[in-house]
C-alpha cells in the first residue's frame, strides 16, 4: 500500500512540475475547456430552478362538458350524479351552467351582445364546469384525459373540452430542453476530451527524449503514464471549478433582472446556484472528461513512439 502512494506521489508531483514549467499554456487550456463546460452547466442550473417550480405549480385543470341540442334541462341535470361518479373525488368541483346563464356571460365577456341579439334564439346548450382540484402537478395533468374519454361516453353529452393543454406543453418544452442539454453536454463533452487530447499530445512530444530515457532504465509503462493522466484529470479538474464559479457569478445580474420583471407577475422567483452534490458531481465529471482525453492521447502517442 506504501508503495502504491508513493508511485501515484511521484506522479502527482510530477505532473504539477510540468504545469509548474509553463502555467500561462495550462492556464489557457483551463479557459478553453472551462468555456467549453459553461454552457452545459448553465443550461443545467437554469433546469434545477425551473423544475421544482414546474413540479409544484398548482394545476387545477377545468373540464367543460357540453350536452347535446336536443338534451333537455331534466335530462342536463340528471347526469351529474354520472359525472360525481366518473370524477371519484369529493373535493372536485361541479358547476351546472344553464344555456341562459352562458349566453349572459357570453355577451358580457365577447361584447358581440349585438351580434348574439340578431341569432333569435339562444344556440348554446346546457353544460357543467369540472374543477379537478386533485391534480396538483404537471405529471399529474396528463390523466384528465382518462377522465374527459369517459365523460364523453355519457348519454347526452355532446363534447367535453379540457383547458390545461398549456400544461401538456409547459411538460413537453422541458423535456425537449432537457434533450437539448443532454445532446449539447455530450457535444462539448467531446469538445473537452479533444483539447486535453492535444494538451497531452504536446506534453508527450515535449518529453518524448525523458520518456525514452525513463523505458531504457527500466520505466514500466504505468509509471509512464501516470503523470499524463493526472495533468489530463487536473485539467479537467480546474476548468469545472472555472465553469461553476462563471455560472455561479453570473447568477447574480442575472437575479436582478428575472427579479424586476418577476414582480410584474407577483413572483419573488430567483435563480440559485446548484446545490454542493450536484456541483461535486459536475466536478467529478469534468475531471473524467479530463482523465479520459489523457487516456487516449497517452495511449495513441506512446504506441507511436514505441
Amino acid at each position: 500500500m506504501k508503495r502504491w502512494f508513493r508511485q501515484h506521489g511521484f506522479a502527482i508531483g510530477s505532473a504539477l512540475g510540468q504545469l509548474g514549467k509553463s502555467p500561462l499554456s495550462f492556464l489557457f487550456n483551463v479557459i478553453v475547456v472551462a468555456i467549453a463546460l459553461t454552457l452545459p452547466f448553465a443550461g443545467l442550473t437554469l433546469l434545477d430552478n425551473v423544475r421544482p417550480m414546474s413540479e409544484q405549480l398548482s394545476v387545477e385543470p377545468e373540464i367543460s362538458v357540453f350536452t347535446k341540442a336536443e338534451t333537455t334541462r331534466e335530462q342536463a341535470q340528471a347526469l351529474e350524479p354520472a359525472i360525481r361518479a366518473i370524477l371519484a373525488d369529493p373535493k372536485s368541483r361541479i358547476v351546472f351552467v344553464p344555456r341562459e346563464q352562458a349566453l349572459d356571460s357570453l355577451k358580457s365577456k365577447s361584447g358581440l351582445a349585438d351580434v348574439l341579439a340578431t341569432l333569435g334564439e339562444n344556440p348554446l346548450p346546457d353544460g357543467y364546469v369540472l374543477k379537478l382540484d386533485s391534480f396538483r402537478s404537471v405529471s399529474e395533468a396528463g390523466s384528465v384525459d382518462a377522465i374527459a374519454a369517459r365523460l364523453r361516453a355519457l348519454p347526452g353529452v355532446d363534447a367535453v373540452q379540457v383547458d390545461s393543454a398549456w400544461v401538456k406543453r409547459l411538460a413537453a418544452l422541458l423535456r425537449v430542453l432537457r434533450l437539448i442539454l443532454l445532446l449539447l453536454a455530450v457535444t462539448l463533452g467531446m469538445v473537452v476530451i479533444a483539447v486535453v487530447f492535444n494538451t497531452i499530445r504536446l506534453q508527450v512530444l515535449t518529453q518524448r527524449d525523458e520518456i525514452a530515457v525513463s523505458k531504457l532504465i527500466g520505466a514500466t509503462d504505468g509509471f509512464i503514464h501516470r503523470p499524463f493522466y493526472y495533468t489530463g484529470g487536473l485539467l479537467g479538474l480546474c476548468a469545472g471549478g472555472v465553469a461553476l464559479g462563471a455560472v455561479t457569478l453570473s447568477l447574480q445580474p442575472l437575479n436582478t433582472a428575472i427579479g424586476e420583471f418577476a414582480r410584474l407577475y407577483g413572483s419573488s422567483f430567483q435563480l440559485a446556484p446548484l446545490n454542493p452534490v450536484a456541483m461535486g458531481v459536475l466536478l467529478a465529471v469534468s475531471a473524467a472528461l479530463g482523465l479520459a482525453g489523457a487516456v487516449l492521447s497517452v495511449r495513441r502517442h506512446l504506441a507511436r513512439l514505441r
